[in-house]
């Protein structure tokens, strides 16, 4: 198995790695130059160095993740991996190249896409929807039956209450409290959560 990026997530999928005894070969990154904790290799990302691996995006910004996979995907397979201490429900249902952190709970009827960041001690109850390249940051809870579109980030300890939606690349707040629908492209802060701005196009605040 071989990473897309040399930084802070590399690091935290690294130990989701070892924790599942798994061997990472090597990384690529843009600037290969970057050095990398336990002395493992960097290279840049040409095809040769990822042509028929099996390949995990290490890249924090869903925008960015979203790149990257469309410039490599017909060079590769994408992994899945979680932390040997997240608990995933038997009835649940998680996309390539997504990553489970560490004491993650996924409960049942739960479909996650592909390429998210399921992050720290996160809460995802019951027939929630979590799309394509979303963020679920560290310690938030999102009650039943929520819908998360593609490319949404929801921060830090927020909360979101049962049957709402968050719309396509919006952005919750740390510790926001989510009460209603979340418009695409909408910045959510506070509680209760308010829209505070619109992106002024995709990705970007």
């Amino acid at each position: 198995m071989i990473l897309y990026g040399a930084g802070g997530q590399a690091k935290v999928i690294y130990d989701l790695i070892l924790s599942n005894n798994h061997l990472l070969e090597y990384l690529v990154d843009d600037n290969p130059n970057e050095s990398f904790p336990h002395h493992l290799r960097i290279y840049r990302p040409l095809k040769e160095n990822i042509e028929n691996k099996k390949l995990i995006i290490a890249i924090g910004d869903n925008v960015i993740r979203e790149q990257i996979y469309h410039k490599i995907k017909d060079w590769c397979t994408f992994e899945t991996i979680q932390h040997s201490s997240a608990y995933v429900s038997r009835f649940s249902t998680v996309g390539e190249g997504t990553v489970v952190m560490p004491q993650v709970c996924i409960n049942a009827e739960v479909t996650i896409g592909k390429h998210c960041i399921i992050n720290t001690a996160c809460t995802i109850e019951h027939d929630c929807v979590i799309e394509d390249f979303v963020h679920i940051s560290p310690k938030a809870s999102l009650a039943g039956n929520i819908t998360v579109k593609k490319g949404a980030h929801i921060g830090l300890g927020a909360n979101i209450i049962q049957g709402v939606t968050v719309g396509e690349n919006a952005l919750i707040g740390a510790g926001t409290v989510v009460l209603r629908d979340v418009p695409p492209n909408a910045i959510v802060v506070g509680n209760p959560g308010r829209i505070i701005k619109m992106k002024e196009e995709h990705g970007a605040i």
